[in-house]
């Protein structure tokens, strides 16, 4: 029987339970940084645009709106949210199915954030190697000062970061005039001093530990993963066995066991042991690897994005079944919300009957019912609204046939119905019409003859 070699795996980056990452480039990390600079530019600036004095996102629970580019949207609209969500889903499972995790490693704000705070690291604290010696050693003189000022950057950081997130909730120029005045509620002061905790822990001190322990994402991944799907790998055929730099030999492989795709591993796996849920599919290994395979004269791709079967040099189609299914899903989903925010009402009204009293008689001796009704403008131009009904003859409102909005943009009046034909049946269908022009709505409603 053949015994099977051992070795040790190696923990270059790791001192005292903390990863020390290498910052490397290449062709991965610049598409990388081309993803996520753009998503972080967008984080901080969106929140300070304002088109015709609204802003552009807004999620504004006082008055029950969402400002979403343009679009205005109220609480009978969550389930176009809710929609947009599962659309962002399934283009999360499609591109988990074609490249892995490929979200995690290039777009995900904990990824985003988290190489933003080891950008930090190293300009306080020097390169990872210097950052692995230094763990250990006493807090003193130019290390501590140099710590201090990395954390100082980091709670600077992780702060603007809290202050910009709030500020899709509140308006951001009333929260920095709230914060300069120092006039700042107790409820909102509490919620950024938590939202700069949260993220000055969870990019600077847990970092990985979030990917690999806390997000549902990567354990979930396995079962939608194919022997199709392209993944980070390392090719054993080709690398193995490994040699030293300066070891030649004709039965070595071009793997030169450097350990340099481990040092740049924001999680710190071994990419060579196969398949490891922690991995993000960030290609730091790739570009690393590469590097080294230029320097040696070897053929880059020793470590790439590579499915199953192509390790095993069998046909892998990137088109599938399983992929056009969830391409179809997110095809389905995205329609369907797309047409569900065309197709949206800017205006809501909604019409109560007083169960009170079903029916009265006025000082006409007509026979009445009461009505209190509600509107509710979503978009900001509507300011004035015609009430009106469709029903039997005989039939008319006695009350305002031209309603103002409020400044909240809702409004409510009590309306009586009355009836001047007697010959009506006991039960009645009518319609209420609200009318502003470009935007109307229509209510279903009963009027009743007699008490019942």
């Amino acid at each position: 029987m053949q015994q099977i070699p051992t070795r040790t795996v190696s923990t270059t980056t790791a001192v005292g339970g903390k990863i020390h990452v290498r910052l490397t480039q290449g062709f991965f990390q610049n598409l990388r940084r081309l993803i996520s600079g753009p998503l972080l530019l967008l984080y901080f600036a969106l929140v300070w645009v304002q088109i015709d004095g609204q802003p552009w996102l807004l999620f504004d629970f006082g008055s029950r709106r969402i400002f979403l580019f343009g679009t205005h949207l109220a609480w009978h609209d969550l389930p176009l949210m809710a929609g947009l969500m599962i659309a962002g889903t399934c283009l999360l499972f499609f591109a988990a199915v074609a490249w892995g995790r490929v979200w995690c490693g290039f777009a995900c704000p904990q990824s985003i954030w988290s190489w933003l705070f080891i950008r930090i690291e190293t300009l306080t604290e020097g390169r990872a190697a210097l950052r692995r010696r230094q763990e250990n050693k006493p807090l003193r003189g130019t290390h501590l000062l140099r710590r201090t000022l990395k954390h100082s950057l980091w709670l600077l950081a992780a702060f603007i970061t809290a202050i910009t997130f709030t500020g899709y909730f509140i308006p951001v120029r009333e929260l920095f005039s709230d914060l300069l005045t120092l006039e700042m509620g107790l409820a909102t002061a509490s919620w950024l001093i938590i939202m700069t905790a949260l993220t000055y822990i969870n990019a600077g001190l847990v970092r990985e530990k979030v990917c690999t322990h806390m997000c549902p994402y990567a354990r979930f991944q396995g079962v939608m993963f194919d022997s199709d799907t392209r993944t980070v790998s390392y090719d054993a055929t080709r690398g193995e066995p490994r040699r030293g730099v300066r070891e030649k030999g004709e039965n070595t492989g071009d793997c030169v066991d450097c350990d340099l795709c481990v040092q740049v591993c924001p999680t710190g796996i071994d990419i060579r042991d196969g398949l490891q849920y922690e991995c993000i599919d960030c290609g730091a290994c790739i570009d690393a690897c590469d590097t080294v395979m230029d320097k040696i004269k070897h053929p880059r791709g020793l470590i790439a994005f590579r499915s199953e079967n192509q390790q095993q040099n069998q046909p892998s189609p990137v088109l599938r079944p399983r992929l056009l299914g969830y391409a179809a899903i997110l095809t389905i989903t995205t329609a369907a919300v797309v047409y569900g925010f065309q197709d949206r009402n800017s205006l809501l009204l909604e019409v109560l009957r007083d169960r009170n009293t079903i029916t009265h008689t006025n000082a006409k001796g007509e026979l009445c019912n009461s009505y209190l009704v509600k509107l509710e403008a979503i978009a900001p131009q509507i300011k004035q609204v015609s009430f009106s009904l469709q029903g039997p003859a005989g039939l008319y409102l006695n009350g305002p046939e031209q309603l103002k909005m409020e400044a909240s943009g809702s409004t409510e009046q009590t309306y009586q119905l009355c009836n001047r034909n007697p010959n009506l049946p006991v039960r009645n269908e009518i319609t209420f019409i609200a009318d502003a022009g470009e935007h109307s709505a229509r209510k279903q409603g009963v009027f009743l003859q007699a008490n019942h």
